[in-house]
């Protein structure tokens, strides 16, 4: 029923951790008062968020700051990737861990791989809880926050935004807040679902809120001193008060039925049919190398099999070639 996106890996947000717990002072700093800013902005004020959720954690240091600094009742970080939270459990305990760092661009020969130690501030006060599970199917009883916040997640998630701020209503007691921070840079594979500003404002109250109190603020991000990248953000934060039930969604499904129980037939999908013929030609293509025959020998078999002619042949078989050669020399590891 869950799982990783396919685009990402346990390292997918390595660098994050030391963003987090060595050298991102100035962004996790910026961060925390863009949550401040809109709490205080907003319907309530930043010292009685209560009972609050984090919906996608990550390696937890706005998690962690926000409930030292906000004065949360109690704490809920939840995030599925197990190398952040067993980091984020560490440090926040008090230990200090030793982790490389494997800059995108090296200023020096040093910075290629560079040993740093990680620590949180000080040992995390009492009601902090890091939960290993899906933001998208969080393991949590309805009506059960008084705040739940989602950091860098609602544009990045293949979930429609209506069915996620349905879900956040029905995480959130009567008169709760939902606070969102990050960038607003919808991916959805649906362009009609790259939501606007304005168009995420709206689809905010039609899902049961309050008219959202928001603040965009360009702050740096993911600026390690090691690195010739880094870059600055125009983060969108917004706090908006429940105000009325809507119904609550189906629980989030990564895959379908018929793949996850294997009781259901196989639907016979148009994209199913047509990768089927790509790849039994694929595999015809892979039969004829022998080390001997060239492009055009093979497309010259193609043709005699009445699979496509010569001059189809050719290019596909080049095509097919050179996604194979690009894949053999990708290096595989991070």
């Amino acid at each position: 029923r869950t799982r990783l996106p396919i685009d990402q890996g346990i390292h997918t947000y390595y660098a994050n951790i030391h963003r987090d717990w060595s050298w991102g002072g100035a962004e996790n700093s910026a961060s925390l008062q863009q949550i401040k800013a809109v709490a205080k902005g907003g319907d309530g004020d930043d010292s009685h968020l209560g009972d609050t959720l984090i919906l996608g954690a990550g390696a937890c240091r706005l998690a962690y700051d926000i409930h030292m600094w906000l004065g949360t009742t109690r704490t809920v970080a939840v995030d599925f990737n197990p190398l952040l939270l067993l980091v984020a459990k560490s440090v926040m305990q008090g230990d200090e861990l030793q982790l490389f760092e494997f800059p995108l661009a090296p200023k020096t020969i040093e910075d290629f791989a560079i040993l740093r130690k990680l620590s949180a501030p000080e040992i995390v006060r009492e009601g902090f809880h890091l939960v290993f599970g899906d933001a998208m199917r969080p393991p949590c009883a309805p009506k059960s926050f008084d705040t739940v916040v989602t950091p860098w997640i609602i544009d990045i998630v293949n979930e429609d935004l209506p069915i996620q701020a349905a879900r956040i209503n029905n995480l959130l007691k009567p008169g709760g807040r939902w606070i969102n921070f990050g960038s607003l840079a919808f991916e959805h594979p649906d362009r009609s679902r790259r939501y606007s500003t304005e168009e995420t404002v709206a689809i905010v109250e039609q899902a049961g809120f309050t008219a959202p109190f928001t603040s965009e603020q360009t702050i740096p991000y993911m600026c390690s001193p090691a690195s010739r990248h880094g870059r600055q953000e125009t983060v969108f934060t917004f706090s908006a008060t429940k105000t009325g039930e809507v119904d609550a969604p189906a629980r989030h499904k990564a895959l379908p039925d018929w793949i996850v129980t294997g009781k259901e037939p196989v639907p016979l999908l148009q994209s199913f049919r047509s990768q089927a013929l790509s790849t039994q030609i694929y595999s015809y293509i892979m039969s004829l190398i022998d080390g001997k025959r060239t492009i055009a020998d093979m497309a010259k078999i193609l043709e005699q099999q009445k699979l496509m002619t010569k001059e189809e042949a050719e290019p596909a078989i080049r095509t097919f070639l050179i996604r194979m050669y690009d894949d053999s020399q990708r290096n595989s590891g991070f």
